[in-house]
């Protein structure tokens, strides 16, 4: 019988919760957030953009339960306890958008920041207003900040693409 490998990241969404996303063998993405206030939904994420959330499904407590049975929680226990291991070497940063921004008053999605730095955009701060799980279409606005996660390399990377643009 062969070994399945199954990638989940694991991705902390600061003064919100938790988000462990699992990659799909034919390259999907789905979310699970978990809210600090013990709230909890499914994300299921674009397959042409990993930045773009399709949809999202938000679960009472028994259909999280249920759905945990079904697809098998002890299974998927047993997958999650190597997630610390994995997230070596990963940061979280939150970076002001600038006035001069390229992308100020655009949306996320036409910064493809995943697919350009491979950092992870996991939430957006507007004044008082926090925008966890950011869509694609969530504008940006100058002075936001946005609370990303990734390599150092990743987030240097996102700090430059923000800043000036691709390029």
């Amino acid at each position: 019988m062969a070994t399945v490998s199954v990638i989940v990241e694991k991705i902390e969404l600061p003064g919100i919760g938790t988000r462990h996303d699992v990659l799909t063998q034919s390259g999907r993405r789905i979310g699970v957030v978990s809210h600090r206030t013990g709230e909890r939904e499914i994300a299921l994420f674009d397959i042409d953009d990993p930045d773009a959330s399709s949809d999202s499904i938000e679960l009472t407590d028994g259909e999280a339960s249920a759905l945990a049975d079904v697809l098998g929680a002890s299974v998927m226990l047993g997958q999650l306890v190597g997630i610390r291991e994995q997230a070596a070497g990963l940061a979280t940063e939150q970076l002001v958008l600038p006035a001069t921004s390229p992308y100020a008053g655009a949306r996320l999605g036409d910064t493809r920041a995943r697919t350009r730095t491979g950092t992870s955009i996991v939430a957006i701060v507007h004044n008082a207003d926090v925008i966890p799980s950011p869509r694609p279409d969530t504008p940006l606005l100058a002075g936001d900040t946005v609370i990303a996660i990734g390599t150092r390399a990743g987030l240097d990377a996102l700090s430059r693409l923000l800043t000036v643009g691709p390029g």
